[in-house]
């Protein structure tokens, strides 16, 4: 049996890739990883992205303990919208329309990887 797409997609981030899928009938992005594709029912295709995108929204989380942090809507170059956080950057400094780089965060123990991103121009 094959695996599934959120195993593989793990698999891709433990390598540092992000990965994603593309509907074969139209070449439309897709993600979060899925059996099908959305709309058309079509197989997907995994690929590599180049990591590299743009901050589509932002906000800063206050908890109750702990430091703030930020949440952000990231539009990949590749055509796909996922959310997640930008490090390196105080939580308040992050803007719309900032280029933002991709790398894979280990957060240990059982928890899995996760993508998150850091402002381009630091590692340009």
């Amino acid at each position: 049996m094959d695996a599934s797409p959120l195993s593989t997609y793990l698999d891709f981030l433990e390598k540092d890739i992000l990965a994603f899928q593309r509907d074969a009938e139209t070449g439309a992005a897709v993600f979060y990883p899925r059996v099908i594709a959305p709309r058309t029912g079509a197989a997907l295709t995994w690929h590599h992205s180049a990591g590299l995108g743009t901050v589509h929204a932002t906000t800063v989380v206050h908890p109750q303990q702990g430091e703030p942090y930020n949440v952000a809507l990231i539009d990949l170059d590749e055509g796909f919208r996922m959310m997640s956080r930008v490090e390196d950057i105080a939580p308040t400094a992050v803007r719309i329309g900032m280029r933002v780089r991709f790398r894979t965060h280990r957060p240990g123990g059982d928890e899995p990887p996760i993508p998150v991103f850091f402002p381009a121009e630091a590692g340009a």
